[in-house]
C-alpha cells in the first residue's frame, strides 16, 4: 500500500491557525461585541483628543476648582463592581445558581450606584461654574462621561436580563440543570464580563485624564 496519499492530506496539518481562521471560529456575538468596543475606543480616544486640545487652547491653569470627590467615589464603586462580576464564571462553574444571582444584583446594584455617582458629580460641577454650556473643555467633561454613563447602562440592561434568567432558573430544579448545562449561558456570562471589564477599564483612562486636566 501506498502511504503517499495519506501523507499528502496531512500536509499543513500541524500549521497553527491564521488570524482570519480564530476571528471565524469566535462566536458571532462575541465579534460583534469586540467590534463594539473598538468602535466605543475610537470615539472616546477621539474625544479625549479634543478636549485635551480644547483645554490646552483655553490657556486656564489646572487646579482651579477641587475634582468633584463624587467622580472619586463612583470609580472605586465601578472597580468593586468589576471584581463581582468577575465571581460569575467560578459560580457558575460550581452550579450555584443562587450565589450567581447574589453576584449578579450586587453588580446591577454597584451599577446603579456608579451613575447615580456621576449625576452628583455633574451637580458639583455646576456649584463650582463649570456648566455644560459653557466652555468648550468642560462641555466634554459632561459629553466624556455621559456617554460612558450610557455604556455602563446598556451593560446593565444586558445583566438584568441575565439576572432574571438565572432568578427564574434557580426555582426549579430542572430549569436550573439545563440553565448550567447549556453552554450558551455560560457565553453570555463570557460577553457580560468582556465588556463589564472594558467599560471598566475606560473608565478608569478617562478618569486619569480628568483628573490630570481638570
Amino acid at each position: 500500500m501506498n502511504p503517499e496519499p495519506n501523507r499528502n492530506k496531512q500536509v499543513g496539518t500541524g500549521r497553527s491557525p491564521s488570524a482570519f481562521a480564530r476571528i471565524e471560529r469566535l462566536p458571532p456575538l462575541l465579534v460583534v461585541l469586540y467590534l463594539a468596543m473598538l468602535a466605543s475606543t475610537i470615539m472616546f480616544a477621539v474625544l479625549v483628543v479634543l478636549y485635551v486640545a480644547t483645554r490646552a487652547h483655553s490657556g486656564l491653569p489646572t487646579g482651579l476648582h477641587p475634582f468633584p470627590r463624587f467622580f472619586s467615589l463612583s470609580t472605586i464603586v465601578l472597580l468593586v463592581s468589576g471584581y463581582t462580576v468577575s465571581q460569575a464564571p467560578r459560580l457558575y462553574a460550581q452550579d450555584d445558581l443562587g450565589a450567581l444571582g447574589r453576584c449578579l444584583g450586587a453588580t446591577l446594584l454597584l451599577g446603579s450606584v456608579f451613575a447615580g455617582l456621576q449625576l452628583l458629580g455633574w451637580r458639583e460641577l455646576m456649584a463650582q461654574g463649570v456648566l455644560f454650556s459653557g466652555k468648550a473643555s468642560g462641555t466634554f467633561v459632561y459629553l466624556i462621561s455621559a456617554l460612558h454613563v450610557v455604556h455602563v447602562l446598556g451593560g446593565m440592561l444586558y445583566l438584568l436580563a441575565l439576572l432574571l434568567r438565572v432568578l427564574h432558573a434557580d426555582r426549579d430544579a430542572v430549569r436550573a440543570l439545563v440553565f448550567i448545562r447549556n453552554p450558551y449561558r455560560r457565553r453570555q456570562l463570557r460577553l457580560l464580563g468582556t465588556y463589564w471589564h472594558f467599560v471598566d477599564g475606560l473608565w478608569v483612562v478617562l478618569f486619569g485624564v480628568f483628573l490630570f486636566l481638570y
